[in-house]
């Protein structure tokens, strides 16, 4: 039997090769950088930088993070340096690391979208963009476009439209039908759909009977959204033939396993990089492991193989 080594982990959305399945989540590890020294990033599948808008963003006032049993909430308010600052002094510094950069975009406005995408669209260094499609659209009474068909098909034909690159949608939980929003930013141009996003929710204090977060509500991410990432990731793969990337309490290497199995093609670690910053590194290794352990020559093998 041939010994599996870590090239068995290599796996491809659409037509990019990536080491192994391991990417990290938008805004769980800052623009990359910042783990230099926890992690080697060259071994990582690829880093999902923190969103990007098309100005400097200040985010929401604090507190804007709570821990909860078997996760945390965020309200962060996406918060980042704007996407002029990330490609004049960090774009340079990540090109030097042999890893697939995917850069996280946001917007208000369908024309914002667009316009963000067109800006780096001739950047080199930057292999592909995810839409996060979990904004409030302005013209729409706040209502996200995430939530609407039509208006996350809105923004995916306008960012389409202005780029070649490589296009990934992260897909909001907060919808009724996973499967037809999946369809629907497919079917719109998008090359692969990341879910799932955070679930809103949120904590309150007892003692002072108001909120933990000061922005009220705020995004669910941990453990304890796993259950509902795995069942949606399931049935977005069933609904596509672009590939899905599956994102939502993954821990160890057998949550990546599951979310394989359900039909990911990777995986986006989150939360997890909070708790233990060298999660990524030792989710390799056991993915590895368990490649050897149970013979099989390539991970891509037991993708879409759950029988139920």
């Amino acid at each position: 039997m041939n010994r599996p080594s870590f090239d068995s982990l290599s796996v491809e959305l659409g037509g990019i090769r990536l080491k192994n399945p391991v990417m990290t989540a938008s805004g769980t590890f800052g623009y990359g950088l910042e783990f230099d020294g926890l992690v080697d990033l060259n071994r990582l599948g690829a880093i999902v930088v923190k969103g990007l808008s098309l100005k400097p963003a200040t985010g929401n006032p604090p507190p804007r993070i709570v821990e909860t049993t078997g996760g945390m909430l965020n309200a962060i308010g996406l918060e980042n340096i704007g996407i002029e600052a990330f490609v004049r002094d960090k774009l340079p510094v990540l090109r030097e690391y042999d890893t697939r950069v995917f850069v996280n975009i946001y917007a208000e406005t369908i024309e914002q979208y667009a316009e963000l995408a067109a800006r780096i669209d001739p950047v080199e260094g930057i292999a592909g963009i995810e839409v996060n499609i979990s904004c409030p659209n302005v013209k729409a009474g706040g209502v996200a476009f995430g939530v609407d068909p039509e208006a996350a098909a809105g923004v995916v034909k306008a960012v389409r439209k202005s780029t070649e690159k490589f296009l990934m949608v992260k897909l909001t939980p907060n919808v009724s039908d996973i499967a037809g929003m999946a369809k629907c930013v497919q079917d719109a141009g998008a090359d692969a759909v990341s879910l799932i996003n955070t679930i809103t929710a949120m904590a309150i204090d007892i003692h002072t009977r108001r909120p933990r977060l000061a922005n009220v509500t705020g995004g669910l991410s941990g453990p304890a959204i796993k259950p509902v990432a795995l069942r949606m990731v399931w049935q977005a793969a069933r609904a596509v033939k672009i590939p899905v990337v599956g994102i939502g309490g993954i821990m160890s290497a057998e949550d990546v396993l599951e979310f394989m199995i359900a039909g990911a093609t990777a995986v986006q670690i989150g939360t997890a990089n909070f708790v233990n910053p060298r999660v990524s590194m030792e989710i390799i290794d056991e993915l590895c492991r368990y490649l050897e352990e149970n013979g099989i020559k390539n991970i891509k093998d037991i993708v879409g193989t759950l029988t139920a």
